[in-house]
């Protein structure tokens, strides 16, 4: 069939099988053209199917050589209803390292249960004795807990609501926009699905198995943001977890003889960005202002980046609160004084010319594998593709 993209809010409901494995084809091209990386060799990572966790997986394959296990929750096409791009991703991802005799396996499931935790000891177990790195690159709307309770997250600020520019991606208009204050509940619950308890069972349950190496690292992303996005994301809902998510960290290396590190990663176009009100329009900004200054990065370029010069470093470089900051160009002074100025300048009659929203598209259309030069939308595709180490399950 010929798949064409279908936007709905901040998601595409469909996605290209071609597309997906020219986006994963052209980062593994990237990591490879960089050289090779002395790190970890064994890699779990939680939710490598997009975004981040997909370049991350992408990086310690093909730059470390290293064998990865990969957790994503997918699913593949149905009638004429296309698989999601995590589906096509890990597809492609795992075709091209067999290619390279790398070793490759992907469970499919929700990785905040038991059953799929479970699922991963085993397969480490059968197939690699022990991992070296475990990547946790989480977003999830919702989590179900052991007890079958069901907890949600959500984007809100706390304390008071908040008014500020917003850009509708569906028209480039911008307007106002206010976000409500999260309840007690809701700033519980975006806490216990975005914050560090999971990391945290995930890190106990293989401790507790034997499968972690002595040396062992963890590493989960972050953001902070400008100042600007405070109330939305720091000081909101979605920056409460994250605050967990640190305070996780250094329980984990205190308690489990591992070192814990998180990232603070570059504002960038991905699934979980796409949601969060007034973001986009920050982001469009930001992209216009750091491509001219040619310090841009891509998922791949922050992965590479982070993966060849700060992880596996014997002492990697941090912030007052042992963090990595991969968005250290992003938050640069003068970077942040042009986008607030910027920000104070643009309205509907000026956003193409103050905000690279045609870049925002851009990334925004190739996480579903849409917008490739390469790739002839115009032709019949089959759109059943199969993860090679879930074909037949």
């Amino acid at each position: 069939m010929i798949v064409e993209p279908k936007v709905r809010e901040y998601i595409c409901t469909t996605a290209h099988p071609a597309g997906c494995a020219r986006n994963v084809q052209e980062q593994a091209a990237y990591v490879k053209a960089q050289g090779s990386i002395a790190g970890a060799k064994k890699v779990l990572v939680l939710g490598g199917s997009t975004g981040y966790g997909l370049s991350a997986r992408i990086t310690a394959a093909f730059g470390c050589q290293a064998a990865t296990l990969g957790v994503m929750y997918g699913h593949p096409a149905r009638g004429k209803r296309t698989a999601n791009a995590g589906w096509y991703n890990t597809a492609a991802f795992e075709e091209l390292a067999i290619k390279e005799g790398l070793y490759a396996r992907t469970i499919n499931g929700d990785a905040f249960s038991a059953e799929v935790k479970t699922q991963v000891i085993d397969a480490i177990r059968e197939d690699l004795g022990k991992i070296d790195l475990v990547i946790y690159s989480l977003a999830a709307p919702r989590r179900a807990l052991a007890d079958g309770t069901v907890v949600s997250s959500c984007l809100k600020t706390i304390g008071q609501d908040f008014t500020e520019k917003n850009l509708d991606l569906r028209t480039n208009q911008i307007s106002a926009r206010t976000i409500s204050q999260a309840s007690a509940e809701e700033i519980a619950g975006t806490i216990q699905v975005m914050g560090g308890e999971d990391w945290k069972d995930w890190m106990c349950s293989l401790r507790n198995a034997g499968v972690l190496e002595e040396n062992a690292r963890t590493v989960a992303f972050s953001y902070i943001g400008p100042k600007l996005t405070y109330p939305i994301y720091t000081e909101g809902t979605i920056g409460q977890a994250k605050k967990h998510l640190e305070k996780t960290a250094r329980e984990i290396s205190r308690e489990f003889g591992v070192t814990a590190y998180i990232s603070v990663n570059k504002a960038l176009v991905t699934q979980a960005s796409s949601a969060i009100p007034i973001v986009p329009l920050y982001l469009s900004i930001l992209y216009k202002v750091m491509k001219a200054k040619g310090t841009h990065e891509d998922c791949i370029q922050q992965m590479y980046r982070l993966f060849a010069q700060r992880l596996f470093k014997s002492q990697p470089p941090t912030d007052e609160n042992g963090r990595i900051r991969m968005d250290d160009w992003e938050m640069d002074e003068s970077v942040q004084r042009e986008v607030e100025a910027l920000w104070q300048q643009v309205d509907s009659s000026n956003i193409r010319e103050l905000a690279d929203v045609d870049g925002y598209w851009e990334d925004f259309y190739h996480m579903f594998g849409f917008g490739f030069p390469e790739v002839d939308y115009g032709q019949d595709v089959d759109i059943d593709t199969e993860v090679p180490s879930l074909a037949g399950k």
